[in-house]
């Protein structure tokens, strides 16, 4: 069994201020910053000021953003999940402070934006934990996180996107359907967004 050396938890205002350091070029491949989120893990309680939740439906919480990036932390009950869904061609790093979550990994066979059809096929399905953040593919996006009810505690995941992007393609498996969605925060730097923003 192989181990991993923990790193000592940092503030979510020094992770910012070390994310805000690196170059434009980081952001456009994943090696980096993968490893910069394996080696600074984050202290979950300085994330309080950014955490809301809601019953019905994940939350998503703006932290910082930049013209390269954003980061937003989501928040996720039992048993909540989104929909199958791509990043618009923009890099996306997760890492998990609180708790645990899946990530299932889908390959597009087809897709027919205009048509609004598609065909996906399940690739695999990863863990992400406090320990083991991910990255999400550029060749093969389109995934769902969800958080499964046999973990039953609530999680919160640790979004980087490069660069920020406010709409998104949801998919359906079963349907074999994919069209645009608008993308919202719940907060934006702690404080709750008006209703129609």
């Amino acid at each position: 069994m192989g181990t991993q050396a923990l790193s000592k938890p940092v503030p979510i205002q020094h992770f910012g201020t070390e994310l805000r350091k690196f170059p434009e070029p980081t952001f456009s491949r994943i090696d980096q910053v993968i490893r910069f989120l394996q080696s600074t893990p984050v202290a979950s309680e300085t994330l309080a000021p950014y955490l809301t939740w809601d019953r019905q439906h994940y939350t998503r919480n703006l932290i910082d953003k930049t013209s390269l990036y954003e980061l937003v932390a989501i928040c996720w009950e039992v048993g909540q999940a989104s929909s199958i869904h791509n990043h618009r061609e923009q890099n996306c790093w997760m890492a998990v402070p609180i708790g645990r979550l899946q990530v299932e990994n889908y390959r597009t066979i087809s897709q027919n934006l205009d048509a609004g059809t598609c065909e996906l096929e399940t690739a695999d399905t990863v863990e992400m934990n406090p320990l083991q953040p991910c990255a999400v593919d550029p060749l093969e996006p389109v995934h769902r996180v969800y958080n499964a009810r046999e973990f039953n505690q609530r999680a919160v995941s640790l979004h980087v996107y490069s660069r920020p992007f406010d709409t998104c393609v949801v998919y359906s498996q079963e349907r074999r359907t994919c069209g645009v969605i608008r993308l919202h925060y719940q907060t934006e730097y702690g404080k709750p967004v008006k209703s129609g923003n």
